[in-house]
């Protein structure tokens, strides 16, 4: 099964370096461009992209760059669906700080994240690890009927690389997630055991 994986464009946020989470912010002129350029690319690669599935996590930041990405592709910009599965994780009372500001206030815990990044839980509620999120990110994998293109955040591209990839922790939580290119991925559910482990190949393209 083909996918492919978008993040949403850059927001003000993204270039001010703060934690983001599921706070609703909207993407800035840079990510507007970006989102255009990238549904550019997918339609030289999948045309008017007949048989996929398109699903956005329900944010506002990727359902814009959803759409622009269907409009720079000549498709409807509103015919695609979102998933819970795909929002970004929460950083609880983090959400908005950048590490600086929390490093003031936080410091233990902040090097308490940097010794486990992929396990650590931010203070508050709802706040969550990427290793929590990747459980998410498993049932969503394992919901797909078909090829299908997708607009979520960089804590998701994070799961896919660990979970498809297999890429170390460490890795996974700290590499570099782009806003201006697209992954590929490519998984075999027939040789899936009962762990319902995905075999596959992800890459940047």
């Amino acid at each position: 099964m083909l996918i492919y994986v978008i993040r949403h464009g850059q927001t003000d946020w993204n270039a001010e370096g703060r934690l983001q989470g599921q706070k609703d912010i909207p993407i800035n002129a840079i990510g507007r461009g970006q989102a255009t350029r990238n549904g550019e690319a997918l339609r030289e690669l999948v045309g008017s992209a007949d048989g996929f599935d398109f699903v956005a996590s329900p944010l506002g930041r990727t359902r814009e760059t959803m759409e622009r990405i269907r409009t720079a592709m000549g498709l409807d910009p509103m015919d695609y669906r979102t998933d819970e599965c795909l929002k970004e994780l929460s950083f609880g009372d983090w959400e908005g700080f950048t590490t600086a500001e929390i490093k003031k206030t936080a410091p233990e815990r902040l090097r308490e994240r940097s010794r486990n990044k992929w396990g650590f839980i931010p203070p508050g509620e709802d706040a969550e690890s990427y290793e929590i999120l990747s459980w998410r990110i498993g049932a969503w994998l394992a919901s797909l009927t078909g090829p299908t293109i997708s607009v979520s955040h960089g804590g998701v591209l994070r799961s896919l690389f660990r979970i498809i990839g297999n890429v170390d922790e460490h890795e996974a939580a700290n590499m570099p997630i782009h806003q201006d290119r697209l992954v590929r991925i490519e998984i075999d559910y027939s040789n899936a055991g009962d762990d319902m482990a995905v075999k596959g190949t992800i890459a940047w393209i």
